[in-house]
């Protein structure tokens, strides 16, 4: 099933849940900070088996202690759908069990 490209209004009304979250250029997107790059690192691992079963590899962008995720659908033709507000979601809540 093909995912559902999001409006930008209901892109921002969603992002309204998830604080810190931008909505630019197509796609959602967010900065997290670590304790080192390590930490980043791991936190990065942590998620990539829940990526790949959801079939969503977001850009990822480690930078030293940061680690930013850019979220948008290329299957769709670089939008953002649903898909994307759920993988955010779930960053974001391992974010703060970490």
């Amino acid at each position: 099933m093909k995912p559902i490209i999001l409006t930008s209004k209901e892109i921002k009304l969603k992002l309204k849940k998830l604080p810190g979250w931008k909505f630019a250029n197509d796609k959602i997107s967010k900065q997290f900070e670590f304790k080192d790059f390590m930490d980043s690192l791991r936190f990065v691992k942590k998620l990539a088996p829940y990526f790949e079963s959801m079939d969503h590899h977001p850009d990822t962008h480690i930078l030293y202690s940061k680690v930013l995720f850019e979220l948008q659908r290329f299957d769709v033709g670089g939008k953002v759908t649903e898909k994307d507000i759920k993988v955010a979601t779930e960053i974001e809540k391992r974010y703060k069990e970490n």
